[in-house]
């Protein structure tokens, strides 16, 4: 008895241990992997390139005064808008007493050098009267007339210029002591008037600030900055990295962080032959006009990002990126086309251009083909995408 029962434990084990082989064997004659498709699609594509920056005026006007003194008024506040030739600031001068005293003492020795000019053309005068009346009764010759006439015309001449030298040094002390003089009108210098018609950007000076006049060796003080505020350019930077897939002449999307869902767009006018280090890379600025923004208002040194674009190709067909095989030894790009069930044939393809999700397909496969996706996850169950 215990026999046979030892015998039927043996066959059961053995049967059970066929059974696992058989269902082991089965399965690894199944596929492990059901492989999906994808079809081509229409896309248009853009390769571009991201620059950081800002919004600034293309001209930015400084006024500055013509004379040093102080401020006495201010007659803008920033964000007006001003015709060429408004005024702008008046500036009352404080004359410096050295200079004031050398006016002075200019004044008193043209005076006397008009004097002196005075006594000598009555003097010359006098005696071109003697003469004229002797030449005209035949005593002396042409000659000797002539000879005093045109002394007697030089000192007439030097007269008129010791007057002018008067004058002038009487107007040069007036403008050190008040900053205008009689005669100077419109352009007295102690009125500040606009250069160009624009918006006052800023006016970084008060009332009763001191100020000092633009010349050769110093720029002077900015009473204000104006600009046209329908131009305004995109100014930023470029990695090096970068910097060589560019060109002048591409358009720029650019997008405001203060201006939501709206993009402006541009063109790349400049850029820098030379780089900056910054952070330890080389930057190279860029510039790019902005193009149609008379109905919205851009505030001066907005933070902005340019797109730049470098390719684009509007309403092509094109795969996913990740469809896309290579040949190991040619490198020539190719997907799997499914020609059955679970069943693919390879197609060479002629690529354009990719922006890192899609790539452009110019040849190998036509719109309706069913491409393998070749790279699936293991034991999940997939289904077909039509």
């Amino acid at each position: 008895m215990k026999r046979t029962k030892t015998l039927i434990a043996l066959i059961l084990i053995v049967v059970l241990f066929g059974a696992a082989l058989f269902y082991l064997w089965q399965k690894n004659q199944e596929d492990p992997v059901s492989y999906t498709t994808e079809v081509p699609s229409e896309e248009t594509i853009v390769v571009k390139t991201v620059a950081t920056g800002s919004i600034v005026p293309k001209e930015e006007v400084l006024i500055k005064p013509n004379i040093s003194g102080v401020v006495e008024e201010v007659f803008i506040e920033a964000g007006e808008y001003v015709n060429q030739g408004d005024l702008i600031a008046q500036i009352r001068v404080i004359p410096n007493v050295s200079n004031l005293t050398s006016a002075k003492n200019t004044i008193a020795s043209n005076r006397t050098s008009l004097q002196t000019a005075e006594i000598n053309y009555k003097t010359q005068k006098a005696i071109y009267d003697r003469q004229k009346d002797l030449f005209e009764k035949g005593v002396i010759a042409a000659n000797e007339f002539d000879q005093v006439n045109n002394t007697y015309l030089q000192a007439k001449q030097q007269v008129e210029q010791a007057r002018i030298n008067v004058t002038q040094s009487r107007q040069n002390y007036d403008i050190i002591k008040t900053g205008t003089t009689s005669g100077l009108g419109n352009i007295a210098q102690t009125q500040v008037r606009a250069t160009v018609s624009g918006m006052v950007l800023d006016v970084p000076v008060k009332a009763g600030n001191q100020v000092i006049e633009a010349n050769n060796f110093n720029e002077g003080t900015s009473i204000a900055s104006l600009a046209d505020v329908t131009k305004m350019i995109f100014e930023g930077k470029v990695d090096e990295s970068e910097v060589g897939k560019i060109k002048e002449g591409l358009p720029l999307e650019i997008t405001v962080g203060a201006i939501e869902d709206e993009t402006f767009d541009a063109v790349l006018d400049y850029i820098a032959p030379k780089g900056v280090e910054e952070n330890g890379a080389i930057q190279f600025e860029i510039k790019g006009t902005l193009k149609k923004i008379d109905s919205t208002f851009i505030r001066a040194g907005l933070s902005a990002n340019a797109s730049i674009i470098l390719e684009k190709a509007e309403k092509v067909l094109a795969i996913k990126e990740a469809l896309v095989q290579y040949d190991e030894e040619t490198k020539i790009p190719y997907v799997e086309v499914e020609v059955g069930d679970q069943k693919f044939e390879r197609k060479d393809l002629e690529l354009g251009i990719g922006d890192g999700i899609f790539v452009e397909v110019k040849s190998g496969i036509t719109k309706d083909d069913k491409i393998k996706v070749w790279n699936p996850v293991q034991g999940t169950p997939q289904f077909a995408q039509q």
